[in-house]
Parts: C-alpha cells; structure tokens; sequence
C-alpha cells in the first residue's frame, strides 16, 4: 500500500480512512497518535473496550490447544461451555434448548428463518412458509436478512433479489402514538396489527414474526411500549407462528439484562445474538432455540438442515464464554443500569430543549437522539442534506466514535444518532461523550 492507495474494498471508495493502531480501555487510536473514545463500540460490539486482558487470553490459551475442528466431524469445549450457559440464562420458557454458533448476525438470522422452516415441516406443516417483520426495522445484510428487515433505503437496491416478506408498523412511540394515548393502548394498537396480518394471510401459512425487543440502527434505540410483546407472545401462541428475538445488537447485556427480551417477562421461540457477545475479540453469532423447537427437530429427522464451514469454531466460542464470564464476575450490567440511567439522564440536561433534537430515547447503555428540522412537527431533515455522515466525520474531529443512521422517519428520511458505550464506562467518560457529541452536533448542523 502506497499513500492514500488501498486493495481494500472498503464502505467508500472517496475518502481515506485513519488506520487504528491498537486499542487502550475504551479508546482506539490510530497511527498518527489520534485518540478516539469509543462511545457506540463500532456498533455495539466491543462491550468490554478493546484490550480486556482475560479474554485475549481466553483466545489465545484456545489457539494454542485447537483452533479448528470441522463440526460434521467433532464438537469442542468451548461451544459446549458457552451454549450451556446461554440456554441456562435465557428467559424461562425457553426449556433446556441448544444453541448454534456462526460468525456474524447476517448469518445468524438467515440460519433462524431457516430453522422456523423446518420446525414447521419437522410438525407436518408444509404451508407455513410466510415471515412476518416490522418496517423500519434492519435484520442483516444477507439477502434472506435484508428482505426480513424493514428498511426501505437498504432494500432497494436489491428489492428484485429479496423473497416476499410482510410488514407491519413497528412500535415507535414518537411518530406513532396518537396524542392521549395511553403506553399501554398504544402497545395494544401496535401488537394487533400483527393479528390482523396473520389472519390477512392465513394462520397456517405463517411461519415466523420477526422482530428486535429494543430496536437498534434503523430507529435509534426503540424499546417498545409495555405489553405490547406480552401481547405479540400471545398472538404468536395462538396462531402456532414462532417468534424469533433479533437481540444481535440490543441482547448479551446491551439493555441492561443480558437479553433484551427478558424485561419484558416472556420468551422466544428462536433467538439471535452477536456484536456483544463477543464483544468484537473474535466473529461471532448464536442463534438460541427454545426446547419446543429442538423437540420437533428430535421426534423428527433428528438433523439441523442448516451447516456453515466455521460453526461453533472453538476460539470464538472460548473467546465469547470469557466475555460472558467477565460481564458476570465483574458484575457490569448492574453497572450498564447505573452509567445508562445516568447517560439517559446527561442526554436530557443537554439536549432536551434542543431546537432539533425530537426524542431522547434507549434503554442501559443503548441510547439515541433522533435529529428533527422541525421540532413542532417533528419533520426531519431531508435524506439529501446528509446530516448523519456530516455529524460521524464532526465527531471523529473531536474524538469521538458515535452512530448516526438515516432513515428512521420513513426509510429514506430522519436522522438519528445511536450512542452504546462499553459495559466498562465510567461516570467522566459520559461526561465526555455528551459534551464532544454536543460539539459535533453544533458543527454538524451548520456544515
């Protein structure tokens, strides 16, 4: 590589990138010796910063025994180990369970779509075939991913590629509650399009509903309004449609509770994870079944349809169980409640008379400002005037790593900045981040 020239296919092929050098706790700094706080962790990712000294050495202890053994042949250790302890931390209801390791979220969900598929064909139900998603929604970058997602201006270019899927209106409180209505009427609202849709479609050709308990890149840290997932269980339940938890941004302690979905007192049939799981040490994914699913597999073929080359690739494994270990014995989602109830808190002292912030919203250490041009009607800022691009590059200036994402109003329109810091994050460093965020916002704005 010589100059700004790299073989790199990079996300821009227009601007040159600084190159990172090494990380130290919760900042990353590249080679000219520029420092960057780390305050959206890539993109929920490196929950624990980035040089966590027990889970290198997890990795590299793992390296130096096995780094690979192809599972048609042999399992390892450290799958074992870390599937034991997900499927006996998730939520009750999920039974004893099993789950599968890959080696990103893409992957993970096109293996859970596939998974409802045979469930369904394992019980002799061949018409149920038909996903169920919300809009403005993101699932993945795979085809089977992105058409599940809900997200117009990701799809487009490949719309004529992407399988048929459905959509429904996703539980965001700032631009679809009606003026007087109640959290728990709203909910209710919301969670009964999807009984409408079902019954649109046919209850026995529905397959699955999809859908991310805390919605991350697309709507900028959405939870959704109490009950309504209590009452998605139940519409699920009744009709024989799984449900599939996308947590691979917002599960493995993101929201305060190692899975999202606990918080709101129910279960999936099939669950996601990634990003915080292994906390960007090593790639990779789960995808979690509950037992109900395994026993269809069991009393049917008694085979997974699904196999990838890198499954359950033991160094990952051992590198995710440590970051799992570390988050437990160090006791950090209680501090993920503390530094996130206190991030929320700085977020409105700052920014909750700003003349173009809208909304303030998230849940732990997973929260976002969705950006308006008019706080009145709460219209966004057109796509065209680029103010997420502008507000990372303004941010980077100061030294800070932030999200900012378009399209949350309608897919193509709406700003929003996604704000995850590590686990690890101490009461200055929030300090800091909302006060350089501040800063880019004010240069951004006026870019």
């Amino acid at each position: 590589m010589t100059g700004a020239t790299s073989y790199v296919l990079h996300r821009t092929l227009k601007t040159t990138l600084p190159k990172i050098e090494r990380g130290e706790g919760n900042y990353l700094i590249d080679t000219d010796g520029n420092r960057y706080l780390d305050a959206c962790g890539g993109a929920a990712v490196s929950c624990l910063g980035h040089s966590n000294a027990r889970v290198i050495k997890a990795v590299t202890d793992q390296i130096n025994r096995v780094a690979f053994a192809h599972t048609g042949f042999f399992t390892n250790i450290p799958a074992e180990d870390l599937a034991e302890y997900l499927v006996t931390h998730a939520p009750q209801g999920t039974g004893k369970g099993r789950a599968m390791f890959l080696g990103s979220g893409s992957e993970a969900m096109e293996a859970a779509l596939k998974l409802a598929r045979q469930t369904h064909l394992e019980r002799g139900q061949p018409n149920r075939a038909r996903i169920i998603a919300r809009t403005s929604s993101y699932h993945g970058n795979t085809l089977g991913a992105l058409a599940t997602g809900g997200h117009a201006g990701r799809r487009a270019p490949f719309d004529p590629l992407l399988i048929k899927v459905d959509h429904i209106d996703p539980c965001y409180a700032y631009r679809f509650r009606h003026a007087g209505e109640s959290e728990e009427d709203f909910g209710l609202r919301m969670a009964n399009q999807l009984e409408e849709r079902i019954e649109a479609l046919g209850p026995e050709t529905v397959a699955a509903f999809v859908a991310e308990p805390v919605v991350g890149a697309t709507l900028g840290t959405q939870p959704a309004a109490r009950g309504y997932f209590r009452c998605i269980r139940e519409i699920c339940d009744t009709h024989g449609v799984l449900l599939i938890a996308d947590e691979v941004m917002s599960g493995m302690g993101r929201t305060g509770s190692l899975f999202a979905l606990e918080q709101e007192g129910i279960h999936a049939d099939i669950t996601t994870c990634a990003k915080g799981l292994g906390a960007g040490y090593q790639p990779i994914a789960s995808v979690i079944a509950a037992q109900s699913v395994c026993d269809a597999i069991e009393s049917g073929s008694g085979r997974l349809w699904n196999g990838h080359t890198y499954m359950s690739h033991a160094v990952a494994c051992a590198g995710a169980l440590a970051v799992l270990k570390v988050v437990e014995e160090d006791n950090l989602l209680e501090n993920v409640r503390a530094m996130g109830n206190l991030l929320h808190m700085r977020l409105r002292d700052r920014f909750g008379d700003h003349p173009n912030v809208g909304d303030i919203r998230g849940r732990g250490l997973f929260q976002s400002l969705e950006l308006v041009e008019n706080r009145g009607t709460k219209s966004p800022f057109p796509a065209a005037k680029g103010l997420a691009p502008k507000l990372q590059r303004k941010a980077l200036d100061v030294g800070l790593m932030c999200y900012p994402s378009q399209g949350c109003a309608d897919g193509t329109n709406g700003d929003h900045v996604l704000l995850a810091p590590a686990y690890t994050t101490t009461p200055e460093e929030i300090a800091l981040i909302v006060d350089r965020l501040s800063q880019a916002l004010d240069a951004a704005l006026v870019a």
